[in-house]
């Protein structure tokens, strides 16, 4: 084993751990739209008199489009710190480098960490911590 490479899975295990955070964080700003659109689907949105209220189906666009944002965005947020928890362990090397490629989408940090995590879990070396790893885990256990 060498201890550059657990050095380095275990800075971006942190580094998942705080880019999930952030992600569920920003994630929660959708929450605007979800609010805003069932106020247009309330009628308290425009309280114009002169100016009729927009059509009720205008809301609802934007209560479900806000959800859908929300739940992916907290979505990919615990897989990032899913991918924090199996860099520690070392396990399910082919998902940390799933989500690792999905990360890059969000730019400038995702994308930073995607492509470090991808980097390194492309080394030999590497590879053979995973392995061992799951074979440590699959070896039956002696039975009393």
């Amino acid at each position: 084993m060498n201890s550059e490479d657990i050095k380095h899975l275990d800075l971006l295990s942190i580094f998942h751990y705080v880019l999930g955070g952030l992600t569920a964080l920003f994630s929660c700003m959708p929450f605007l739209h979800v609010f805003m659109g069932l106020a247009m689907v309330s009628g308290r949105f425009f309280a114009d008199n002169h100016n009729p209220p927009p059509p009720a189906f205008m809301g609802w666009i934007f209560v479900i489009m806000g959800a859908v944002f929300i739940v992916s965005g907290w979505s990919i947020a615990l897989c990032m710190i899913v991918v924090g928890s199996k860099l520690k362990r070392r396990q399910n090397r082919i998902f940390c480098m799933v989500v690792a490629g999905i990360e890059c989408i969000f730019m400038p940090f995702g994308t930073v960490l995607g492509v470090l995590t991808l980097v390194v879990l492309n080394k030999d070396s590497v590879r053979e911590m995973f392995d061992e790893a799951s074979v440590s885990l699959r070896s039956p256990r002696s039975l009393p």
